[in-house]
């Protein structure tokens, strides 16, 4: 699995705006329907109110490919803008959890 961390940054809310237009307008779901698309949600941070983290998680860099060749990137792309986003991004590449499973409450 791969996993992408966006930080969204703006200005008077504007990232929390962008994230409630992606969510309502239903290009969210239309990206958690992708094949191969694991994870996609919007957090907001409790120290910075101008910063919203997506967490993107894919099953492989095939599946990171084919949505960035999607239509849909394009409508991303033009929500940032209208919002004038800035962003920082992570990206880790998961291991099986292993010997860390007895630190983890379920």
């Amino acid at each position: 699995m791969i996993t992408v961390n966006l930080y969204y940054t703006g200005t008077n809310g504007s990232a929390s705006a962008f994230a409630a237009e992606m969510e309502s307008s239903g290009v969210a779901d239309e990206i958690r329907n992708e094949p191969g698309n694991l994870r996609y949600q919007y957090f907001s941070s409790l120290n910075d109110p101008e910063t919203v983290l997506l967490i993107d998680s894919w099953i492989d860099q095939t599946a990171i490919d084919a949505h960035h060749a999607s239509p849909m990137m394009q409508k991303i792309m033009e929500l940032r803008e209208k919002y004038d986003l800035h962003m920082i991004a992570e990206r880790f590449v998961s291991e099986e959890i292993g010997c860390d499973e007895k630190f983890i409450r379920k």
